[in-house]
């Protein structure tokens, strides 16, 4: 089906999937002002399949600035680093890097190294960078050491706002979704809340599911499109399994409790897309506020920078208004799932392994005859 699957970027909504809300401008995680996304992406050879997505939860300048979080595990078999913190004070400071999982340790360092280069103050005090993961060893050579410190930093120095690229690129180059090509999606929502228009994004990193699961605005796709799937005999890996990551932003102000709640519904956008969830996968999700811009002291060495406030103040949504903002969660964690699959193509990795894209032209056809009276 390659030659008729259309050429360049294509998203889900241009094969003509239904999706509920209403997005934003780039319908991207990037509608949360201020937040940055960047790529470095590794394709070398016949075997090296990886990279790096870096993204800034107040843009570059303002890592400094904590934002209030939250965390959900859906199922445990994946790591995400700086969370004992993040569970513990309801916060974080600076870029979250997601990468492959043997490769976790190297970004994390590569946070440090660009901290303490873009903002040594902040890395005298202590850093916890929030680094995560999902497996690619189907495709890319996972032990042969290629992400470097060098890789996450120049990820975390592209990073920009606007529209962001969306399949086989930086952490998501080497990763696959329900047995097709998957790697990174995104999505937003705009919500109004009280007069004010705010945004809420989710980005993935998709890495999860069996063909049979999935489904896409109810239909069954996996079942009723091409039948090429060869990663069904792959015995490293049970049917079914694999990791999803998920972050999720908005600029409502929210309490830490209520980033949890709003990544909790994460689950809820997965299982729309098919997925029953999986023992052998890393499911986790991390959903951020950057409302309340400069109100949590930043650290050890506020007081002595000269804040001789003993007090921080918080303005947050009533948790009664918060029902529209899980709405958002669960229509762009789906839409961002269906996002990564759309525009992927076609891969081939170590020792011949390969993943068929999406066969988009299939799918735009199930959809057309949906819609059809």
């Amino acid at each position: 089906m390659s030659s008729s699957r259309p050429a360049g970027p294509v998203r889900a909504r241009d094969l003509g999937i239904p999706f509920e809300g209403t997005p934003g401008r780039w319908n991207a995680i990037t509608d949360v002002p201020g937040v940055e996304v960047g790529y470095q992406t590794l394709i070398r050879g016949d075997s090296v399949r990886t990279g790096v997505t870096a993204i800034h939860p107040r843009g570059a300048a303002g890592a400094g600035d904590p934002v209030t979080a939250g965390f959900f595990a859906q199922n445990g078999n994946g790591e995400m680093t700086g969370l004992s913190w993040i569970e513990e004070s309801g916060t974080f400071s600076g870029p979250v890097g997601i990468t492959n999982t043997h490769a976790v340790g190297v970004v994390h360092a590569g946070i440090v190294a660009w901290t303490i280069k873009h903002h040594p103050a902040l890395a005298q005090v202590w850093l916890l960078p929030v680094a995560a993961e999902t497996w690619d060893g189907y495709l890319n050579d996972i032990n042969g050491h290629h992400v470097t410190e060098g890789t996450a930093v120049a990820a975390l120095e592209a990073a920009a706002s606007g529209p962001v690229a969306e399949g086989s690129v930086g952490g998501g180059t080497g990763m696959n979704c329900y047995h097709f090509k998957g790697g990174s999606g995104t999505a937003s929502r705009l919500v109004s809340y009280s007069g004010t228009e705010y945004a809420v994004g989710v980005f993935v990193q998709a890495n999860f599911g069996s063909r049979d699961e999935l489904t896409l605005a109810g239909v069954p796709v996996g079942r009723l499109v091409s039948t090429d799937d060869p990663m069904a005999g792959f015995s490293l890996a049970p049917e079914g399994s694999g990791s999803v990551i998920a972050i999720v932003a908005t600029n409502a102000p929210l309490l830490p409790g209520q980033c949890k709640a709003l990544a909790r519904r994460v689950t809820l956008g997965l299982a729309r897309t098919g997925t029953a969830g999986s023992h052998y996968s890393g499911d986790l999700f991390l959903a951020y506020s950057t409302g309340n811009k400069g109100a949590i002291t930043p650290g050890a060495g506020a007081r002595a920078a000269g804040n001789a406030d003993d007090y921080d103040v918080l303005r947050f949504v009533r948790w009664g208004g918060l029902d529209p903002f899980y709405a958002a969660v669960v229509q762009a964690t789906e839409e961002a799932v269906a996002n990564a699959l759309a525009a992927g193509e076609d891969m081939t990795g170590r020792d011949g392994h390969r993943s068929p894209g999406l066969p988009r032209a299939q799918v735009a056809e199930l959809f057309r005859e949906t819609a059809r009276p």
